[in-house]
């Protein structure tokens, strides 16, 4: 089968680092991840102007949510903000005509109750106006993470599937995240879609850390922690479009292509 693949690239020139590396599908901010200032797009002329581009190059668009949104929070002035950002982001998202916003799956403190943050994300799914697929990533660390372990997923997704916006949520697999996280990397692939139903974007990454480690911390294909033959099985199984969060630039970046298309 024909898979697509690509990165995480630049937000100014993003067209331009996936014609260096070859790529199918890119992904990238809307500005300054660690911001709460509204989102916007950095590439020259704007919005439409990246849409008609990427349309004309045949390059598909996903985009990255700022880090800092935790819409499970339990404190107002984290919840609320992030459920702003967050659609400020889906907005600009469907401007630049993006298949996809990957967010994180967030998490609430040590003295919390995981129900709330639950509670929270379901309110949340159920306010916004999601013109774009919003993708659920799952996370590294945190034993109160709404996305770490495939139960706290099961919980959450039993919560948000009565959602009237259910459609326009899916889902993001990181492999460096559940690695670090602890979870089993063969077989995950079919796990996740029972659980979800659905993979929408796979983050193809190692990891410089031990498993369970809990650390975020990505590395080249093969050349860090993680099961290589296990991410290569889970790419095939998952079916969906692959995009690279390694470190380095162009040429680390046709390194790790050429090391995942040699094993597909």
């Amino acid at each position: 089968m024909a898979y697509e693949l690509g990165a995480h690239v630049d937000s100014v020139d993003p067209l331009g680092e996936a014609a260096a590396i070859g790529a199918d599908i890119v992904q990238f901010f809307l500005g300054d991840p660690q911001s709460w200032k509204k989102p916007g797009t950095l590439y020259p002329g704007g919005a439409a102007a990246l849409k008609t581009a990427a349309e004309e190059a045949g390059v598909g668009i996903f985009i990255h949510s700022p880090y800092i949104i935790n819409v499970a929070s339990t404190n107002n002035r984290i919840r609320i903000p992030s459920r702003k950002i967050l659609q400020q982001t889906l907005d600009e998202a469907a401007a630049v005509g993006a298949r996809g916003v990957v967010v994180h799956g967030g998490h609430v403190t040590a003295n919390d109750d995981p129900e709330k943050g639950v509670e929270n994300w379901r309110k949340c799914i159920d306010g916004l106006k999601i013109e774009v697929p919003l993708l659920i990533e799952n996370t590294a660390g945190g034993n109160k993470a709404m996305a770490r372990y495939e139960e706290s997923i099961a919980r959450l997704w039993d919560a948000l599937s009565g959602s009237p916006n259910i459609d326009q949520v899916g889902f993001c697999l990181d492999t460096c995240h559940a690695h670090a996280a602890g979870l089993e990397l063969a077989g995950i692939a079919d796990r996740i879609k029972a659980i979800t139903g659905r993979i929408d974007l796979i983050h193809c990454n190692d990891s410089r850390d031990a498993a369970d480690s809990g650390r975020d911390r990505h590395a080249n294909l093969g050349q860090g922690f993680a099961d290589g033959e296990a991410i290569v099985e889970l790419v095939k199984t998952a079916g969906a479009p692959v995009m690279l969060e390694t470190p380095g630039g162009v040429d680390e970046r046709l390194a790790d292509l050429a090391w995942l298309r040699d094993r597909l």
